[in-house]
């Protein structure tokens, strides 16, 4: 949600010391170091994914992911080393220069120009574009301290996203300029009727700061064009509720093709995004925050959603048309951070109050399981259930419809802006369970794989894939819930930090002073894109892993 002007990773926002105090709610952060325990829950996350990063690395270094089990390499994503790309910001961010320079001497080798297989545009936007910009941002600030003798590789971090944005371009020669998706670099084709909300909706960010960086306005305005669809959505019915809209998209005129959505995979980060570029830049994108605010405003007053059984759980229901589907995902838990930041941002306590009661809705996703991990999919929806799916909703709020877990980091995202904002030690501590959960259970061979069955006492079967989010995200966010705050304010001071969907931060000069003080700080994944894998994949759109995570 998949969202950043570049700076260590998981959204976070600063403002300005001289500003008007935060709500009550939002405490300031108190300046101390480390305690023991903080020391030894980030020593064991650093310790989790230097061990995952030398399984890759030593395995499949050129090649996308490995496969943890059998110990072998997979490249889903171009064969363009996505892992190593995700990598950098965290490895950053955890002070290993070591991985760093691995990093920064393999990037340059990488040939964006080319590739034989389909390349998707949102895949590769948040995970190489937003990978690379963000170690450029870093590398060139406030972690300038990792740069290697050869500065040089960290110059080649922007060249190459250029390389790689250029081979992209392509993509948005439409007669719309709404991008197609799936494309083809031998041959510049695509044969993409439609998009989807997200895939359209999560490239602002990355293309604009691109452009920003470069001075090359090119590159924002390809998305941000793209973009004005999503904003003036048509036609009118296919807009269920004010800045509600629907999933898919005309590339050839631009007009939305139903009224199904929601804040799951394949909707989730074009809402991420709209809080998000507001925050990059509140001069430029200042109607980004109305957008935001229109959509968050009906998400509250029609899909807010509490179970029957477990009436002081709050879950977010989508829609077909102006029905609602009593269902949700793990892609949706970094809703309550996006509503976190966008209260902290925005001074709306209402917003904050929603956001908190989301992340203790998802907490209790994890809590009820037998291996503490949330499941892929769950529902409230009481109309037909099993004897077995009846006895775990009357007691838990919910029952589990697609039991896997795919290493996704929304949940602990979530997390980390709760106590970042509240200064409330509980979600470290909620944190903390749920990476000892995933370290535990998913751990194996080299690496760490999904499981198919977060309430199978082993988590039933491996299934043998570990997407390079797990660095990106998981493993970023579990880190810096348990990072001193010096560590953030030295990221972080004088900027303003946003991440993008894939935890990835950009920064710009802190033009963001509306309130805070220099330690009050709110952040965000997210990630983390979320993904397409649920959504219908019309007229030949092959949709993989993304929006959002």
């Amino acid at each position: 949600m998949h969202l950043v002007a570049v700076i260590s990773t998981v959204a976070v926002t600063c403002f300005a010391s001289g500003q008007a105090a935060p709500p009550a709610s939002v405490q300031s952060f108190p300046r101390y170091e480390k305690n023991a325990i903080e020391q030894e829950r980030a020593a064991a996350v650093q310790e989790a994914f230097t061990f995952a990063w030398n399984g890759y690395f030593s395995t499949c270094k050129g090649q996308d992911e490995l496969r943890p089990v059998d110990i072998t390499c997979d490249s889903p994503r171009n064969d363009w080393g996505a892992s190593a790309v995700d990598a950098l910001s965290t490895a950053i961010v955890m002070d290993l220069p070591d991985i760093v320079d691995d990093i920064l001497n393999y990037i340059p080798t990488i040939d964006y120009t080319t590739t034989e297989t389909q390349v998707s545009l949102f895949e590769t936007t948040i995970r190489y574009l937003a990978g690379m910009l963000s170690g450029y941002d870093l590398l060139k600030g406030p972690s300038s301290n990792l740069v290697p003798s050869n500065s040089s590789l960290v110059d080649s971090l922007l060249s190459q996203s250029v390389s790689l944005a250029n081979s992209l371009s392509f993509a948005f020669e439409t007669p719309t300029g709404i991008p197609t998706n799936n494309i083809y670099f031998t041959n510049r084709s695509s044969s993409d009727e439609t998009n989807g909300l997200a895939t359209i909706g999560s490239l602002q960010i990355e293309w604009q700061h691109l452009a920003d960086l470069t001075g090359n306005a090119t590159y924002g305005d390809l998305a941000q064009k793209a973009e004005t669809y999503l904003l003036n959505p048509k036609p009118s019915y296919n807009v269920p509720f004010p800045g509600l809209v629907g999933s898919r998209v005309s590339i050839a005129d631009g007009s939305f093709l139903d009224a199904t959505g929601g804040w799951n995979g394949g909707d989730d980060s074009y809402y991420e995004y709209l809080l998000k570029m507001y925050i990059y830049d509140t001069t430029r994108y200042s109607n980004y925050s109305k957008a935001w605010t229109t959509s968050a405003d009906s998400t509250i007053k029609y899909l807010k959603s509490n179970p029957s059984s477990r009436p002081d759980l709050t879950f977010l229901a989508s829609y077909n048309n102006h029905t609602l589907v009593n269902s949700s995902e793990h892609l949706t838990c970094f809703d309550g951070g996006n509503f976190l930041l966008g209260g902290t941002v925005l001074d709306r306590q209402d917003y904050i109050d929603f956001g908190l009661d989301l992340v203790n809705g998802c907490h209790d996703t994890y809590n009820s399981t037998l291996t503490g991990i949330g499941p892929e999919i769950f529902s409230w929806n009481t109309t037909e259930l099993t004897p077995e799916d009846q006895t775990f909703y009357d007691a838990n709020g919910f029952y589990i419809t697609d039991s896997l877990y795919d290493l996704r980091p929304e949940v602990i995202e979530s997390y980390y802006y709760a106590y970042r904002i509240t200064g409330n030690t509980m979600y470290q501590d909620w944190a903390w369970d749920a990476f000892v959960a995933i370290n535990a259970t998913t751990r194996v061979g080299k690496g760490f794989s999904a499981i198919s069955d977060v309430n199978a006492p082993n988590g039933g079967e491996f299934l043998n894939d570990q997407e390079s989010f797990l660095f990106a995200e998981v493993l970023k966010y579990s880190y810096l819930i348990h990072a001193p705050v010096s560590l953030i304010e030295i990221l972080l001071r004088n900027q303003v930090g946003v991440m993008d969907t894939d935890s990835y931060d950009r920064t710009q000069s802190s033009r963001l002073a509306k309130r805070g003080k220099t330690n009050s700080c709110s952040t965000r994944k997210r990630t983390r894109s979320r993904s397409l894998d649920h959504q219908l994949e019309p007229e030949g759109v092959n949709c993989h892993d993304g929006c959002k995570e």
